[in-house]
Formats: structure tokens, sequence, C-alpha cells
């Protein structure tokens, strides 16, 4: 990252490295004399947690802002999606039919990076959640059109590196969930949302609710695969109950390929509009006896 200070003062890592550099001492080698900022200890202590959600949502925000990039089209997807080439390994017959989603989402953020490239590059970045699945074959197909790609991988239990298609200097590491989502939402033109698991359910449904109650705009909300998401969510029950409005049913389009999702991405009705698709609630009833 660039260090544009204009300050006089010296500056953090000159203090940082003269501090290395004291004599030893007992002074000098208690945790009580290390400055707060290189005190991996002290930052992580249960009282500095508001400081690193700072941190987190500042460092990518910074990164991004140097490599001038504007806007983003999301991929979210499933981890165990197989490539083509190795659905023979897939753990169930289902996960091998869809290596064909792994193959429309590598299509797909090839040609949306063609299409950044040729207009500077910018805007309509690819941004995966870095792993493997159908977010390898996002950075994959935007490394295949020879432009950059975004990977928000998070730390979890089985963490692997992110996949070797994500741009370098442009691989993050969350701590937080929460923040890590607002990256991924908070330069999106367009989420598109492929065949996954409980991560992807949850990011989906995320975003969707912060459409749908107007807090964040409206942009192209694309599913690829009709009959695997009317398979697993009844969406006209949720409509037919009353849980949601049949307007919000609205919010999102099927499709099946990647020339039928950039043509609606070109085309989607009421972008960046900003309204909330909620009826106005009924009061909470009144608590004790007449």
């Amino acid at each position: 990252m660039k260090d544009d200070r204009r300050s006089r003062f010296r500056d953090a890592h000159s203090d940082r490295q003269a501090a290395g550099g004291v004599p030893d001492t007992p002074q000098t080698r208690s945790p009580a004399y290390r400055l707060a900022f290189a005190d991996d200890d002290f930052l992580c202590r249960k009282e500095l947690r508001p400081v690193r959600l700072q941190l987190e949502l500042l460092k990518p925000q910074m990164a991004l802002d140097e490599m001038g990039i504007n806007s983003t089209v999301v991929l979210f997807g499933g981890a165990r999606v197989p490539a083509p080439e190795l659905r023979h390994e897939a753990r169930t017959p289902v996960l091998a039919s869809l290596a064909e989603y792994y193959e429309e989402a590598r299509i797909f953020a090839r040609r949306i990076t063609q299409r950044s490239l040729a207009e500077g590059g910018a805007d309509n970045i690819i941004c995966t959640g870095g792993g493997p699945g159908v977010m390898e074959a996002g950075n994959r197909g935007a490394a295949d059109a020879g432009g950059i790609s975004i990977g928000l991988n998070i730390v979890l239990p089985h963490e692997q590196a992110p996949n070797a298609w994500v741009t370098p200097d442009l691989a993050f590491n969350f701590h937080y969930f929460a923040i890590r989502k607002m990256h991924f939402l908070m330069r999106a033109r367009a989420i598109c949302v492929f065949p996954g698991g409980y991560g992807t359910l949850d990011e989906m449904f995320e975003s969707l609710t912060l459409i749908q109650t107007g807090r964040m705009e409206r942009i192209p909300f694309l599913l690829f695969g009709r009959g695997f998401w009317e398979r697993i969510i009844n969406w006209e029950a949720l409509a037919e109950a009353g849980t949601i409005s049949g307007e919000d049913l609205d919010l999102f389009r099927f499709v099946e390929s990647a020339e039928e999702a950039i043509s609606l991405i070109d085309n989607w009705p009421d972008s960046g509009e900003r309204r909330s698709s909620i009826p106005d609630l009924p009061q909470p009833s009144p608590t004790g006896g007449a």
C-alpha cells in the first residue's frame, strides 16, 4: 500500500524498527513496553474487537481504491462443485451433475472480464470467496481473459490457500464474516448465485434481504440453475404464505447460461433503485389484561 502521509512527524514504521533495536533489559522485555500497534497480544484482546473490525473494513477498502477498482460482479457458489474434468471425483451424483455450472461460471467470468478490460478495467471486476469450486471457476475465468479478480477468503477450521487464479494483490483474508459480507456487496453491480450449500444460502438470503428492505440498491440478481433452486426452496410457498410479498419474487431471475445472464444484466429493470417491498407491519399486540 502507498504511504501518502504529508506529516512532518516521524513515521510509525521507523519507530517500530527503532524499538526493536533497544538494549535488552527487564523493562524492554515487558509487554507493557511494546508499541501498541506492534503488539499482537494487545490487538487480539477482546476489548480491541471494535478496532479489529475497523481494520478489516479498511485494509481491503484501501487496497481496492489503490488498484482503481470502482465496481464488481459477485459470484457466490458451492466450494464442492467440481470442475468438469474432475466430476468423477464428486462425492454424489448430484454434485457431479453440477459440474456444468462450474463451466458456466468460468465462461461468465471470462466474458464479464473481457468487457471490463475493453472499458478500461476499473468496473465489473469479478469477486468471489476465493476458495475452490464455483469460486475457483470465477477467478479462473477472469484469468482466462487476462484480467484481475478478487478473492475474499475467511479463516476456517479446514483453512486452505486461496485458489490459484485469484490476483495475488487482491487476495484478502478475513476473521469476521460480517465485514467480509460488506466487502462482497459494497461495490457490487450484479450478484450471481450458483448451486451451493449453507454458505451460499447464507450469502444469497442476506443479499436478497438487504435489497428487499431497501438497505441496498436493486441490482441484477441471478440464480444459475432453476432446477436446483426450485428443488431446495419453495419460493412460491413463501409468497402464498404471506411471509414474503409476491413482488419479492421479482428481485431475482433464474438463468442457465452465461449468455442469458449477461443479457439480463444489460437489461435489468429498476437497477439502481432503492425501495422496500415490505408492507406496513402490524403493531405489536398490547400486553396485560383488560
